[in-house]
């Protein structure tokens, strides 16, 4: 598969120790059976082989397995750290980490067991590991619109390398009550590459249009809910803090707790 590239800032001995480190931490959680996928530039590299700068490795991994994947990466001399319960921890080596990831930063795209169902085997780095889906990589790209981070582009270009082979059912189904941002980064596509708009199935846009048609047509919901928060951390904070909404990460409406909403938020001030 084409490999991403590390930080264009290293120089070779650095850049070897960062990739014996990689390897080190694929190997270790190999060896002890526990699942894991790997995921970001990696996986958008093999799916279309765009290249791009990257300073770490993003592995997946499921919740209920973290205490083991810590454990065992400690044992192997590694630190690691439960950055946000929610979604993320790291494991570290001298200036090296690892993303270790179980959900997205909305806390909508838990890593579960059919993360697994579909992911390819390929060799990242000498390592023989699983890819993240393409159906999970769209999934939990799909909702990352920040004012510094936006990746509709990666999206569209996983969907023109891709749609061939995307399970275009099992990804609208990922999507669920969050259809509005499929059909976005569809239409989208459709405007990017407007040759290859038919890669699409004409099916999955009639669906999603017809589901639109229906909500012109009814009155809106009651509650003033701000769904602007599972696409933006910070953007739309002043809607739930000051006008009055309420914010679809929490609970019920979301997989959020307060708590972790709170410390999510609070590391925007630090760049994290």
């Amino acid at each position: 598969m084409p490999e991403s590239r590390l930080n264009s800032t290293m120089n070779d001995e650095e850049e070897q120790t960062t990739i014996a480190f990689y390897r080190d931490i694929m190997q270790t959680l190999k060896e002890a059976g526990l699942p894991f996928l790997v995921g970001g530039a990696y996986a958008l590299s093999y799916y279309t082989g765009v290249s791009r700068y990257t300073k770490d490795l993003d592995i997946f991994i499921m919740r209920r397995n973290y205490a083991r994947v810590s454990e065992t990466l400690q044992q192997a001399g590694y630190a690691t750290e439960l950055l946000y319960p929610h979604w993320l921890a790291k494991a570290c080596f001298k200036d090296d980490f690892v993303d270790l990831i179980f959900s997205s930063g909305n806390g909508i795209a838990d890593v579960d067991e059919g993360w697994f169902d579909r992911a390819p085997e390929v060799e990242v780095l000498g390592v023989s590991v699983g890819i993240c889906a393409i159906e999970e990589t769209i999934w939990s790209k799909a909702f990352i619109m920040e004012r510094q981070r936006y990746d509709g582009a990666d999206i569209a270009h996983l969907l023109r390398a891709c749609a061939e082979t995307i399970d275009w059912h099992r990804l609208l189904n990922r999507f669920r009550l969050h259809w509005r941002v499929l059909l976005s980064h569809l239409t989208l596509f459709g405007f990017v590459y407007p040759a290859h708009r038919d890669l699409i199935p004409a099916w999955l846009m009639e669906d999603l249009v017809g589901r639109l048609r229906q909500e012109i047509s009814a009155p809106p919901p009651d509650r003033r809910v701000c769904a602007g928060t599972l696409l933006s951390r910070e953007q739309y904070l002043t809607d739930v803090r000051e006008q009055g909404y309420q914010d679809a990460r929490l609970q019920p409406l979301g997989n959020m707790t307060e708590k972790e909403a709170a410390i999510w938020t609070q590391a925007i001030r630090s760049g994290r």
